[in-house]
């Protein structure tokens, strides 16, 4: 028998990394997307088609032995109603037709921001979720009900939660970083930046998801870098490696959240209400339980991760779109964010 696995969300930036590390291991791989993937391979093929159309997603799940679910709205899109009918309507729709098709493993990709702000980190398995946003909310509940998929249809189900994703070829907000470090200019940290902030790549996390999907029985992973430190040391990391003179400037957390909140309201910031929730603030995971039941050994510190993205940037900057399928594959247009490194300038140090 063909072992098939669907990857939903396939041309995406994490999606097309799974999709490749499946393939390396002779898996036959399935996306189900709306955009084709950005690579070609004898063992891939293509459904066009959303995980909202119940009927696409029944063709899509067909003979298909694991179903690694990736699709979602991320809180780049700032669309509140797509954040629900996607992350919680298509989730559920994945759920119930891979139920019904007999599908073995149904991995789920939720994320770190089910969480919101820990009251203490780091945050294990056992940490009662506290989503402080809508996409947060969203992703709690697509893992509710893959939960109650596994109670109900005896679906085996592995939930695996992975803190903000680097790796080369992701961009999304991490292309404001990059272009303001290449051009010198400063980069803002929020009250003084001693925040301790995890990061994961996307080639750790794809051998986390499948691995997770030869696990038997459900289970939850949190996944993360071993190696990491605080938003500042990050920051000067990239800096330093660039050496393009760009300095760090601490600027207040209070005033700055309250301006940052406005100007994403108003439409004139791409940040979502889950970048300003984070930025400033700690939030790292404990990734034993992944070690000990997956031997999950993150191959990526994050100074290691920031600065090869940023060599990847470099290296490809010519050729990026804004126009991108995934929003994690675009460069992201500043709007009233141009302006902050003019008003750095006005601050010692």
């Amino acid at each position: 028998m063909v072992n098939t696995a669907l990857v939903t969300g396939g041309s995406g930036f994490f999606g097309q990394v799974l999709s490749k590390q499946l393939l390396k291991r002779g898996t036959h791989v399935r996306v189900l997307d709306l955009h084709c993937p950005g690579f070609s391979h004898p063992n891939l093929e293509f459904f066009k088609g959303t995980i909202l159309d119940r009927i696409a997603v029944k063709q899509a799940v067909s003979g298909v032995n694991k179903v690694f679910h990736n699709a979602a709205q991320i809180p780049l899109a700032k669309d509140v109603d797509l954040f629900w009918s996607v992350n919680k309507d298509g989730t559920q729709i994945i759920a119930d037709e891979s139920a019904a098709a007999g599908v073995r493993k149904l991995i789920y990709t939720s994320s770190s921001a089910v969480f919101g702000v820990p009251k203490s980190n780091p945050v294990t398995e056992n940490t009662k979720p506290n989503p402080g946003e809508d996409y947060g909310h969203a992703k709690l509940a697509g893992e509710i009900i893959c939960k109650k998929a596994m109670e109900r249809h005896g679906l085996d189900v592995a939930i695996v939660r992975p803190r903000t994703i680097l790796g080369h070829g992701r961009l999304g907000t991490v292309h404001i970083l990059f272009d303001w470090i290449e051009r010198g200019l400063d980069i803002p940290v929020l009250a003084g930046g001693a925040n301790r902030y995890q990061f994961v790549h996307a080639d750790d996390l794809a051998w986390a998801c499948v691995a997770a999907s030869n696990s038997k029985g459900f289970a939850t992973y949190n996944i993360g870098a071993a190696e990491f430190g605080t938003m500042r040391e990050l920051l000067q990391a990239v800096i330093d490696h660039a050496g393009t003179g760009s300095r760090i400037k601490s600027i207040p957390m209070g005033p700055t959240a309250v301006a940052a909140n406005l100007a994403s309201v108003l439409g004139l910031s791409p940040l979502g209400p889950y970048h300003l929730l984070m930025y400033g603030r700690s939030m790292y995971f404990d990734i034993s339980k992944a070690e000990r039941e997956l031997g999950f050994k993150p191959n990526y510190s994050n100074a290691r991760m920031i600065t090869d993205s940023y060599d990847w940037y470099q290296a490809n900057k010519g050729s990026l779109s804004e126009s991108a399928a995934s929003h994690h594959k675009s460069p992201v247009k500043q709007r009233i964010l141009a302006l902050v490194p003019c008003l750095l300038r006005a601050i010692p140090g």
